[in-house]
């Protein structure tokens, strides 16, 4: 951060470690190269700290790819202050065992760590939504407790037990940022509830700026306040016409049977978010844009966030301030292949952001 810079123009940028199988030179052409390894994702996570980017989200998937705690405890010790966003399946793993583990993280990292929340269902369970996010609240404030040092008597729906927290606590005895997307009610009762950071995937900006409206609202009736992040994909080259040429590139060698298998095979592929995703594409121009340099193409081979920002640097870096303007302080990003796409932002767009970590301990850590 500069002198003089006003603290409403900065923002969190981080980048994307595809943990998930989710890397591509061309969407639906798996590569050996580009699949998840620890050397790959661990490669793209090093890029990203040498990019400047403020922070990495560690995705998380039963079935895809490498385990998110185990990785992020392998590369915690390589970095020297880019922060960790770890997912975490509310469920998975019990919470007191959870909080244990990501204070540990949280140790290790001398306070960058966060977490990012996912409330789907369980591998071998259906639950429906509201119940499934009722446990998700649960799981929220209890682990919160536990990892801001406070004993635990739940007589909730779902757990039900007396702890202690454990010996070792959250660095500075304070709980990481508890990130969380959703856009159904009970998603979004879950997030004003609990959450600080509502993250959201691609959409046009009015109706970014109708949720936001709603989740502020949302909030302030659980007399909380919400920051707002907004997880999209990025394709910036040189010029337009490079970052659509590149857009289309990527679908080059997509069938339509191929796209639908991997928009299916995540635990929380049918969800308001990504039905709304959905709806995109089908709102979308012949050439998959619902807005200027809102692509929806990424989607067609993606369950969850799938449109991406295209342009030439001044485009995407207008269209992320455009997103600022209606209230989004964290931008997670991500392209194909990652870490290609990575150094690209970091060359061409990245230096022009005022940016800086969302912090626990404050609005803004300018520290490191």
């Amino acid at each position: 951060m500069t002198a003089g810079t006003d603290p409403r123009t900065v923002c969190e940028i981080s980048w994307f470690s595809a943990l998930c199988d989710d890397d591509y030179e061309f969407l639906g052409v798996p590569d050996p190269a580009l699949r998840s390894s620890w050397a790959h994702c661990r490669d793209i996570v090093l890029a990203a700290e040498t990019g400047g980017f403020d922070r990495i989200l560690l995705p998380s998937g039963y079935k895809l790819g490498l385990d998110t705690i185990a990785f992020a405890g392998g590369v915690a010790p390589l970095l020297r202050r880019l922060r960790l966003l770890a997912a975490i399946r509310c469920g998975e793993v019990w919470p007191a065992q959870q909080a244990r583990q990501l204070a540990t993280l949280d140790q290790m990292t001398e306070g960058r760590l966060d977490i990012n929340i996912i409330s789907s269902d369980l591998p071998g369970e259906t639950l429906e939504s509201a119940p499934r996010y009722r446990r998700t609240l649960e799981y929220m404030h209890i682990l919160r407790d536990l990892l801001n040092g406070r004993p635990v008597t739940a007589d909730g729906e779902f757990y039900r037990f007396s702890v202690e927290p454990p010996r070792l606590q959250a660095h500075g005895g304070t709980a990481p940022l508890f990130y969380f997307g959703g856009l159904s009610d009970a998603a979004r009762e879950t997030a004003a509830a609990a959450a600080d950071i509502y993250l959201m995937w691609p959409d046009t900006l009015d109706k970014v700026r109708d949720v936001v409206a709603d989740m502020r609202a949302r909030a302030a009736r659980y007399g909380r306040t919400l920051r707002f992040g907004y997880r999209v994909h990025v394709i910036v080259r040189e010029t337009e016409a490079a970052a659509r040429a590149a857009a289309s590139r990527l679908l080059s060698h997509l069938d339509a049977a191929t796209g639908e298998a991997i928009r299916s095979r995540s635990l929380d592929a049918v969800t308001a978010g990504v039905l709304r995703q959905g709806e995109l594409r089908q709102a979308a121009d012949a050439d998959g844009y619902v807005e200027d340099h809102l692509w929806t193409g990424i989607g067609r081979a993606r369950s969850g966030c799938g449109a991406a920002i295209v342009g030439d640097p001044d485009q995407v870096l207008a269209k992320l301030r455009a997103y600022q303007d209606i209230g989004m302080e964290a931008f997670i990003l991500s392209g194909y292949p990652h870490q290609a796409e990575c150094d690209l932002f970091a060359r061409h767009v990245l230096p022009r952001l005022e940016h800086a970590p969302l912090s626990r301990f404050g609005r803004r850590s300018f520290s490191l």
